[in-house]
């Protein structure tokens, strides 16, 4: 048995493992808001989706992967090694001359963060082995999370302005450097499993092909469209590799992921959830910053400002939540009673227009953040609760994991909304207008000339030349790209509904280590 450790130690841990967790929650923030000037200047609006899928599909692979290895040899090694990796490729993130590098580039990211995320929030049950002690502790994580939040859009926004995009990737380099020796001097390495430690390396290949497939096939349902057998056919193959993983798992020796955990009731409600509030919440992240700054025609730095609530609202939310859960007869409530506030900010922002108020605005966002805290912190502690200790590695995981899939389809799907009513409407307004030439055709074929002053000045040019009304096609443009965000958010207002119904039928939320000490 490990010798008990002291306060002083335990706190030193923990802040190291809110560094890491800063890491994440401040390169989805600061990266967030400065994309669309990133597109704009690379010029390949065609990958701004795999901008972040290629993040989320890496993230989604490694973070089983290393959850696994976590539980069989301890999670240290692998939080100090993803720190490395990170940092490492948020330096070539910076560096990228094209957006091709900067896709690869984010791939690498993504198995960095599948890593943290995989070994870093299963950490703090090995510090805290106590359910109820480990919310209060929590508070730290959801602390940290929010100081990165807060700065992070308003940050982003003014990098981007005043000192170029590349400048918000090298925000991690710092806080990288600052997490690791932390780590390696505080973080224990506690390992829960023994005897056999073999892993399942074919089934970490399964996993890994069904969900490339799977990102394949979301970002194919724009060019082949829904009526295409082709698109059917890889959806189909999507869900046979995922039906054919699960089976492997209940064959293996040494599955990625114990077989058990699937039989599980409520494990695979809580996956459930974690899928649908992931496609939630980076439906609003990834494309609230693209309908102000290309629908309102906001700057980075007005734009980071006012998402700023949604994101600090999630850290009060879960500090809120902390302070209920122990003191409720039904703490699993909480994320159904986050859910209809969720639904209500969902469908408020599916009607923003330029006319709206910013502190209006704001108020939007804060209440989406706010509910999302009652769900975030929530979804871990309660798998934690449901499965058995050698377990709490990969259970944490498969949160994480079904979270980041979820996020995957959601940029996918919503990019694929965003940019059909996008295209419609201009096409319409250049049929309209008698606009024929290609190369005016060329600018609209992207909402990134809504987002890039050298194309919007060569535009009007264009109509000077060629005496059209290049203000009135623009603004038919942005009139498409916020149509299309609001029908993603709309979109997202059933998501809710259909995880309400999901919620209220999850079992009592009985923590394993209060039970224990009753």
């Amino acid at each position: 048995m490990a010798p008990p450790r002291s306060r002083f130690e335990s706190l030193a841990a923990m802040i190291g493992i809110c560094l890491v967790l800063m890491l994440i929650a401040l390169d989805q923030t600061v990266v967030g808001t400065a994309l669309p000037r990133v597109v704009a200047e690379l010029q390949g609006f065609a990958l701004y989706p795999w901008v972040a899928s290629a993040y989320l599909m890496t993230n989604a692979v490694t973070i089983p992967i290393a959850g696994r290895l976590g539980d069989l040899y301890g999670r240290k090694p692998f939080v100090l090694v993803s720190i490395i990796v990170f940092t490492l490729a948020s330096a070539l993130c910076g560096m990228s001359q094209s957006m091709l590098q900067l896709v690869l580039a984010r791939a690498l990211q993504g198995l960095g963060g599948g890593m943290l995320a995989g070994a870093a929030f299963a950490a703090v049950s090995d510090l805290f082995p106590d359910p109820m002690q480990r919310v209060r502790w929590q508070a730290m994580l959801s602390a940290a999370f929010g100081i990165a939040t807060t700065v992070g859009p308003a940050l982003g926004g003014w990098l981007t302005e005043h000192l170029g995009w590349r400048s918000v990737f090298y925000v991690n380099l710092p806080i990288g450097l600052l997490a690791f020796p932390v780590v390696w001097r505080f973080l224990p390495r506690v390992v829960h499993h023994q005897g056999d430690r073999r892993i399942d390396w074919l089934g970490a290949l399964l996993l890994t092909v069904a969900v490339v497939t799977l990102l394949v096939t979301t970002e194919q349902g724009e060019r082949l469209g829904f009526a295409n057998p082709l698109f059917w056919g890889l959806v189909a193959l999507s869900l046979g590799l995922g039906w054919l993983f699960i089976r492997h798992q209940h064959r293996s020796a040494a599955p990625i992921i114990p077989a058990h955990l699937f039989d599980n009731r409520t494990v695979r409600q809580l996956c459930a959830l974690g899928a649908l509030t992931g496609l939630v919440m980076f439906v609003l992240v990834f494309y609230a910053p693209l309908l102000l700054q290309g629908g309102f025609h906001l700057s980075p730095k007005e734009a980071g400002l006012l998402v700023t609530p949604l994101l600090v609202s999630i850290t009060v939310g879960s500090i809120i939540n902390g302070r209920l859960l122990p003191k409720l007869p039904h703490p699993e409530k909480l994320i159904s009673w986050g859910l209809i506030g969720l639904a209500v900010g969902a469908a408020l922002l599916a009607t923003l227009s330029h006319e709206t108020s910013h502190a209006l605005m704001a108020v939007m966002f804060g209440l989406c953040g706010l509910s999302l805290g009652f769900q975030l912190p929530n979804l871990t502690l309660q798998i934690q609760a449901a499965v058995e200790k050698r377990d709490t590695g990969i259970a944490s995981a498969l949160i994480q994991t079904t979270r980041t899939l979820g996020s995957m389809v959601g940029a996918s799907v919503a990019g694929l909304v965003v940019n059909l009513q996008y295209g419609r409407t201009v096409a319409a307004a250049l049929a309209e207008g008698k606009v024929g030439d290609a190369a005016v055709h060329r600018l609209f074929a992207t909402p990134q000339l809504l987002v890039r002053q050298q194309d919007l000045d060569s535009l009007a040019r264009f109509g000077q030349q060629l005496h059209f009304d290049a203000a009135a096609l623009v603004e038919q443009g942005r009139l498409g790209l916020v149509g299309g965000i609001h029908q993603a958010f709309a979109g997202c207002v059933l998501v809710t509904l259909l995880s309400f119904v999901i919620a209220r039928r999850l079992p009592p939320f009985v923590p394993r280590g209060a039970a224990r000490g009753r």
